[in-house]
């Protein structure tokens, strides 16, 4: 699976963001997909996932109640929308798919090349 993420950039703190990952190469509905970010001097950390179908999803603490993880199987593209973005959301963003539905990025077997966001204080 190729995937290719967009949508990242510069906002000012309460500001929103909308992330896209669309992928190619392999069936999309057959993977897991997950979002991954990683701050200047940090470990990459989980931030959300979905299940294939969409029905379930999961997130990291510090995400809860800001951002929304979803998929649309016939575009082959999964989204993160981001809302209330906090300078501490400044990241790389990374999606990446899975054939299991997980939290922790080792079952991942595919990675985009992340794409940049930074919140402004």
């Amino acid at each position: 699976v190729q995937l290719q993420a967009s949508g990242g950039g510069l906002v000012q703190a309460g500001g929103s963001l909308r992330l896209s990952c669309a992928a190619s190469g392999r069936t999309f509905s057959n993977y897991a997909m997950g979002w991954f970010r990683q701050a200047p001097g940090k470990e990459r950390e989980f931030v959300a996932s979905i299940n294939r179908s969409g029905g379930s999803t999961s997130y990291a603490d510090p995400v809860k109640g800001r951002f929304t993880i979803s998929r649309d199987n016939a575009k082959n593209t999964v989204y993160l929308q981001m809302n209330s973005l906090k300078p501490e959301d400044t990241a790389v963003y990374y999606c990446a798919a899975s054939p299991f539905f997980a939290a922790v990025a080792s079952p991942y077997d595919y990675w985009g090349q992340g794409t940049q966001v930074t919140v402004s204080s």
